[in-house]
């Protein structure tokens, strides 16, 4: 995948997870997380207790409306994807292993 089609599918991932994140209802098929003091600074945390894995960091700064990992997360409740609703997303954005 060239860098040109990873940042545009990377910046098309991202859109849509805001946009689920935006028009997911209260009552809406999601994973609710309240963030953790200890996760401020490093979303890799709670992408592994969300998900079991690391990798889904985008994922979670998406959800929580931040510019970059340097941004600090404030505590708050997540709306994130469920596995499916992941897999979904990132198949769209022809995002990760998906070209």
């Amino acid at each position: 995948m060239s860098a040109n089609k990873n940042t545009a599918s990377t910046a098309i991932f991202y859109r849509q997870v805001r946009d689920f994140v935006e028009k997911t209802p209260v009552w809406g098929m999601a994973i609710r997380y309240q963030t953790k003091p200890d996760e401020r600074s490093d979303m890799t945390l709670i992408s592994r207790r969300v998900y079991g894995r690391p990798d889904e960091f985008l994922a979670v700064m998406a959800a929580a409306g931040l510019d970059s990992v340097e941004q600090e997360l404030p505590e708050q409740l997540l709306v994130l994807p469920t596995e499916s609703q992941l897999l979904t997303l990132k198949t769209s954005a022809r995002f990760g292993d998906f070209e």
